[in-house]
């Protein structure tokens, strides 16, 4: 199987392309700026979304699901919401099509057929949530309400690119409801802390956690709270925000409860959500000229194995044995397939499980069976090892371990050997050309500064890390005072 994948270093975005459709991951469809997630890169996504689902369950939280239409009027009630969307909204005007008498075997939007109000299709759920909670909460006792949706939402972009900017993209978002305004940002917190947990743990992705600037955060919010991780190329990639939204939604939408004195207030309220585009985050993490490099926490298939042979009775002989390896496997949980087809030879196999990013590769033949050996090859590191046959599956069970932890110590190298600190501006654009990742600068705190730094730069302060040492300094671009560094990065 001939790869001719474009390598990193010549050209990162064209070798990104190149690698998500090769791997099978997905691919452009026939609608401008939609993608088709191929069954590989949706299960891949399937297995993101059930540990994804386990976490928030596992914290309080239930699935419940909203309409995709939301009326003009009601999107329009948080107008900072609807401002910050409103350049991304797709429009339904019309209900019907009808025979163009002009234009035979075409149609044509009904002129008679337009809706009373305009539906916006949602670039997200807030403004349809929260008009439904108002019905749904009375009284303290209704607190807090934990609910999460798994959805597509649609934003309207004009330069789209597989899995990271796309009109249409998958994604959950959480809409809670509070009592008070600590419980709220706890929640927001919470979250973040969830996301977190779920980068490092399953995608084996270092993030930094930490508070927007206002002109970052998101639109209708008093507080986003946010991962931030490094891919290879030294950009930044936001990887799932949290958002503190006060009470500004409960407010637009006169949601209040009775508390226990009996007097009527308004809720507070988050909402929290990551999307397909970790699946970017995660192919632009670890993979390499060879193909993708998966996780085994996230790989559909952990294990595969590839039998070696001349013969029909070679075959048949290494098919028993192997059965009895991948009952052994399934037993304690490992995926793993059996690569039995007869149309393909060995190399052909091999070159596509390698790109398909498959953690462990066993390569079984007769002079195995003879010696009671496999040959065992880690996708990682390209390595092999030739493995008793009696002890491989626990050994196989311990590699998978290793490598999800190496995968992520290698990404946590190269992330904290891209934070640079700089002191001066032209300090601040050299490290940015030349290197890279993320600028720790001290900043004035000012939406002038930074606008005048990501004009001149493309770089944007992706987060104020919770962890920062607060410290008097001044700011990298103006010189006026600062209590500490921000971190900057050019983004996807």
């Amino acid at each position: 199987m001939s790869k001719n994948l474009t390598k990193r270093a010549e050209d990162y975005s064209k070798w990104y392309n190149e690698l998500v459709v090769k791997a099978d991951l997905a691919e452009n469809s026939g609608v401008r700026g939609c993608m088709v997630i191929k069954p590989y890169g949706y299960a891949i996504w399937e297995k993101m979304q059930a540990e994804l689902d386990r976490m928030f369950k596992e914290t309080g939280h239930s699935n419940a699901y909203f309409p995709l239409f939301v009326p003009k009027s009601m999107f329009e009630a948080e107008e900072k919401n609807a401002e910050g969307f409103a350049k991304e909204c797709a429009i339904v005007t019309h209900y019907r099509l009808k025979n163009d008498p002009d234009n035979k075997g075409k149609l044509m939007v009904d002129p008679n057929a337009k809706l009373e109000e305009e539906l916006i299709v949602r670039p997200t759920s807030e403004a349809i949530i929260w008009s439904t909670y108002k019905g749904w909460v009375q009284s303290y006792r209704d607190l807090p309400l934990l609910i999460n949706q798994w959805a597509n939402v649609v934003r309207w972009e004009m330069r789209t690119r597989l899995f990271l900017r796309t009109a249409e993209f998958l994604w959950q978002e959480g809409h809670t409801a509070h009592a008070t305004r600590q419980e709220a940002i706890e929640e927001s917190e919470k979250m973040m802390n969830v996301y977190a947990d779920f980068a490092q743990n399953f995608m084996a992705i270092p993030v930094i956690k930490g508070l927007k600037t206002e002109t970052e955060r998101f639109a209708g919010a008093d507080e986003t709270y946010c991962i931030e991780a490094l891919m290879q190329d030294g950009k930044a990639l936001q990887a799932g925000t949290s958002h503190f939204l006060g009470q500004n939604f409960a407010k637009a939408f006169d949601v209040k409860f009775a508390n226990q004195e009996g007097k009527q207030e308004y809720v507070w309220g988050t909402s929290w959500g990551v999307s397909t585009r970790l699946m970017g985050a995660l192919v632009m993490t670890h993979s390499d000229d060879n193909g993708l490099v998966l996780p085994p926490n996230l790989a559909p298939i952990q294990v595969v194995v590839v039998p070696i042979y001349k013969t029909e009775d070679e075959f048949n002989t290494i098919s028993n044995q192997v059965s009895e390896l991948v009952a052994a496997f399934r037993k304690i949980g490992i995926s793993v397939k059996f690569d039995n087809r007869t149309t393909q030879k060995p190399g052909f196999k091999f070159a596509e499980w390698e790109l398909k990013g498959v953690p462990v590769r066993i390569a079984v033949g007769p002079k195995d069976l003879e010696n009671g050996t496999y040959e065992v090859a880690r996708r990682d590191t390209l390595t092999k090892e030739i493995i008793a046959k009696d002890g491989v599956v626990n050994y196989i069970q311990n590699l998978l371990e290793t490598i999800q932890h190496d995968l992520f110590t290698k990404a946590l190298k190269y992330r904290d050997s891209h934070i640079t600190e700089v002191n001066s501006f032209e300090e601040f654009k050299e490290v940015l050309e030349t290197k890279g990742g993320f600028i720790a600068a001290h900043w004035d705190g000012t939406a002038e500064t930074e606008e005048k730094i990501k004009e001149l730069t493309k770089a944007t302060i992706r987060c104020i890390a919770l962890d920062r040492v607060e410290e008097a300094g001044s700011c990298v671009f103006s010189g006026k005072s600062s209590i500490g560094r921000v971190l900057f990065a050019k983004a996807y």
